[in-house]
């Protein structure tokens, strides 16, 4: 077979065709508390919703605020992934603070009026400068009734987070708004099956069915929100998304 010479304008154009190949896939990172975090939320189920190639990192942990996540430096490990992000088409920062941010937390309270804000700001402010597409998520409601009616005591942390995505162009996965829906629709029974089970027991975190039904509401709401991130879903959940509308 005869050999092919390239000459060397072509190969010249051939490897710059090579090098700036577009990454072919997806990357999703999870930031938030215990009721995203492994075991106790629901970001392993939704990272379970999304295709094999696609990388999901749940790097959500359990007790930690809009300030302590960042003073414990967990977020400087979101940052450095970013700024190591070449080989993903597009990163995702995920980002849900609220219930630890409320008052009676020695160490992860932090100020409502002034200090949660603008560390939610900062949040998608950084995530943005690094290349990222930061989304907002308003704190997963807790499934604690009184008089036959949840008790919404997240409202003020979910209505900041919605006034910081209009004002930033963010896009916002109003989970606390579904999640209290869902749970008033079901009742306390029903929603007790969410929990954990057995000294587990509460009425914050999730246990296999909370995670799989919160998950559920979260996959929607970003493929309804977040349109460019459809291909990193499993044609199922793309599916399903479409027969809810």
């Amino acid at each position: 077979m005869p050999s092919v010479r390239l000459t060397p304008l072509l190969s010249l154009l051939l490897a710059g065709a090579a090098w700036s190949a577009p990454a072919a896939h997806d990357r999703v990172i999870l930031v938030g508390d215990s009721t995203m975090a492994s075991s106790t939320g629901y970001g392993d189920a939704l990272c379970a919703r999304l295709t094999p190639e696609t990388a999901c990192l749940n790097l959500a942990r359990g007790g930690r605020s809009s300030g302590s996540f960042r003073a414990e430096g967990r977020w400087d490990e979101v940052t450095g992934l970013l700024r190591d992000g070449a080989g993903y088409r597009r990163t995702y920062v995920l980002i849900q603070f609220g219930h630890n941010d409320q008052p009676g937390k020695p160490g992860r309270s932090t100020d409502y009026a002034t200090e949660f804000p603008v560390n939610m700001t900062r949040y998608v402010q950084e995530a943005r400068a690094l290349g990222a597409v930061p989304v907002l998520v308003t704190p997963l409601t807790r499934r604690s009734f009184r008089q036959g009616y949840v008790q919404d005591d997240l409202a003020p942390w979910a209505g900041t987070v919605r006034k910081i995505a209009a004002a930033t162009g963010t896009p916002l996965v109003d989970l606390n708004a579904l999640s209290l829906a869902a749970v008033q629709a079901m009742g306390p029974k029903e929603a007790d099956k969410l929990a954990r089970v057995g000294a587990n027991f509460d009425h914050t975190h999730v246990g296999p069915l909370g995670a799989q039904r919160f998950s559920d509401i979260v996959a929607r709401e970003l493929l309804r929100k977040v349109p460019a991130l459809a291909p990193a879903f499993a044609p199922g959940e793309r599916t399903a998304a479409r027969g809810a509308e």
